[in-house]
């Protein structure tokens, strides 16, 4: 429960996080951050393109963000004093790691914003791919709101190439949305946690541009549809691109 010790060390990192940020890449251009509650525990879930992405989102929120990594990223001397700093601790991908999924119930109930990425790894190609339960697990059992959040433009962030070439990184986006729950069950079991990730997914695909939706770009789509109150038939509008911020 290393994150309730390490407040002053957590901004004083986030700072830091920030200033590379600044330095490395353009943005990020941030959209939807009111949709973040100023109070209370939470889950943000997120896609993954790039090692880098547990550092922009908490730099992006004046909140504390407690991240579960996998924990190959602890063995990294850097990456590890760092996430030992913020209070971030590691997971298991082998298996059902229990200890972990306890950690992040604490958090939670801690009141603080808790990051998790359901696909586990980052993605080679892009493409958002199907989550693993852990994330509808730690909702259904804390009740806290789920934030689902997309991030792109990382993918492109080269190591150790990047450190050689300040000011002209690739341009970085970042959407939170609206807060939901999981849906509701009488019994919490395998299927139940299927469903809800899967939900959670659709969540975050909706935030992502079309061609980074991946498995869940038809179930989006359809999604959007239901939501302008359009036929299975009728093509929807396409959504807008991004806005670059002014330079």
């Amino acid at each position: 429960m290393i994150w309730r010790v390490v407040p002053v060390s957590y901004w004083a990192v986030v700072w830091f996080i920030r200033l590379c940020t600044f330095i490395y890449v353009r943005g990020p251009h941030v959209e939807g951050r009111d949709n973040v509650p100023r109070t209370g525990g939470a889950i943000l879930v997120s896609n993954h393109l790039n090692n880098a992405d547990p550092c922009i989102i908490p730099g992006a929120l004046n909140r504390r963000v407690i991240t579960m990594a996998k924990k190959e990223m602890f063995r990294w001397p850097v990456v590890n004093l760092l996430f030992r700093f913020i209070g971030a601790f590691p997971v298991d991908r082998q298996g059902a790691d229990l200890s972990a999924l306890r950690e992040a119930q604490n958090v939670v109930h801690d009141g603080i914003l808790l990051l998790m990425f359901p696909e586990g790894t980052r993605s080679k190609d892009c493409q958002l791919h199907p989550g693993f339960p852990g994330t509808a697990l730690v909702a259904y059992r804390t009740g806290a709101p789920i934030i689902p959040v997309a991030i792109w433009g990382t993918e492109s962030l080269k190591w150790p190439v990047l450190f050689f070439r300040p000011f002209v990184g690739p341009r970085v986006h970042l959407r939170f949305g609206k807060p939901f729950y999981p849906p509701k069950v009488d019994r919490i079991n395998s299927r139940a946690a299927r469903d809800a990730t899967d939900e959670i997914m659709v969540h975050v695909a909706m935030l992502l541009p079309e061609s980074y939706r991946g498995a869940f770009r038809v179930a989006a789509a359809a999604r959007e549809q239901d939501a302008a109150g359009l036929s299975p038939d009728q093509p929807a509008s396409p959504p807008p691109a991004p806005v670059a911020p002014p330079a």
